[in-house]
């Protein structure tokens, strides 16, 4: 596993994190990754700037805000995503050429909008209630990309029991990136914590000692 940054990489400036469908910015797992920028400030370098927007349950909307605090940051940022926010940040890094890490990344996830049609769903950060409606399908079809032209930009992080996405979809879709299949791993990643290292290196940054302490904080 890569926990040292690949060659001539400069550190990037910037952090963006999107979370998963119906999660937020407080998640435990954005959290942790807002930390680990923090630890990595020292009196010579300033550490990355972590932003981390609160995401619609709109796909369409969802993007757009991302893209919004992309274009913001600039192109020295690496994007962080989660489930849908990993399907986010793959549309991003396709349009625009900058680096993610991906955990759990939903592949096609119109396909997934059927199971979830007319519930009714509270999002537990912001207590927003909804219900995924033929729009949703619609707007996932429209945002998919058809291919990744650069495996190189991306670092795949998988859980191989993931109970909600099945990893074959983005070990195929994701071919050729760098892939890191946690064994037994679940949706939520919950050894995140453990491969801290792996993602900041994809990002130029090499994570001071005892920075990546296991947290045991679902996700």
């Amino acid at each position: 596993m890569l926990t040292t940054p690949v060659a001539n990489m400069a550190p990037v400036a910037n952090i963006l994190y999107l979370h998963g469908f119906n999660s937020g910015a407080a998640s435990p797992k954005a959290r942790l990754i807002a930390a680990t920028c923090e630890r990595l400030a020292s009196e010579d370098v300033a550490p990355p700037r972590c932003v981390m927007p609160q995401l619609s349950h709109r796909p369409d909307e969802a993007l757009a805000c991302a893209e919004r605090e992309l274009h913001a940051l600039g192109d020295d940022t690496l994007l962080i995503g989660s489930s849908m926010g990993g399907f986010l940040a793959t549309c991003l890094a396709e349009r625009f050429g900058v680096r993610a890490v991906l955990i759990n990344p939903a592949v096609r996830p119109a396909r997934l909008v059927t199971q979830w049609m007319g519930a009714p769903l509270e999002n537990p950060y912001t207590h927003e209630r909804f219900t995924i409606d033929a729009r949703h399908g619609e707007a996932l079809d429209a945002m998919t990309p058809a291919a990744v032209i650069d495996p190189s930009r991306y670092q795949v992080l998988l859980g191989s029991a993931d109970e909600t996405l099945n990893c074959r979809d983005a070990l195929a879709f994701y071919a050729g990136a760098s892939m890191i299949v946690h064994p037994g791993g679940d949706h939520g990643f919950s050894a995140l914590a453990d491969y801290l290292p792996a993602i900041f290196a994809h990002g130029g940054w090499t994570l001071p000692a005892q920075s990546h302490a296991r947290s045991d904080e679902p996700t």
